[in-house]
């Protein structure tokens, strides 16, 4: 069944010419609407493995993860309704530069950048200091 009228005797369908083009659907989709960038399961893993640390010593209490066409955000909050404290970000177009791993804080300033996702999270790692009584 068609949504065409039917034919009479000795008419016959013409092809329309516009409809014969051949397209990459993979292409196409491409082209349409590119994917969004993610973070893989390690990464979400190593990114986690901190949030869970800095919530036990009450430093942090939230976080949101965005998926952009450009890059993929995990940002963290000290109460939901502030702007985020860090936002750990994965931009592929850097990773041939500067690495496609960074961690932001709130004024925008990069505070490390890397290849190496756990290198870059080592930014959070708390540095022991000498206190003298």
């Amino acid at each position: 069944m068609t949504d065409q009228p039917d034919l009479s005797r000795g008419e016959n369908r013409s092809i329309d010419s516009s409809s014969s083009d051949v397209i990459d659907l993979r292409e196409y989709r491409q082209n349409l609407d590119p994917l969004p960038v993610t973070f893989h399961r390690r990464e979400l893993d190593a990114i986690l493995w901190i949030y869970g640390r800095m919530v036990g010593e009450g430093e942090w209490r939230d976080y949101a993860i965005d998926h952009t066409k450009e890059k993929a955000i995990f940002s963290v909050f000290k109460r939901s309704g502030e702007m985020p404290l860090y936002r750990i970000e994965k931009n592929p177009k850097l990773a041939a530069k500067q690495g496609a791993f960074s961690v932001v804080n709130t004024g925008g300033m990069v505070l490390k950048r890397g290849h190496d996702l756990s290198q870059v999270l080592k930014v959070f790692d708390k540095v022991l200091k000498l206190v003298e009584t």
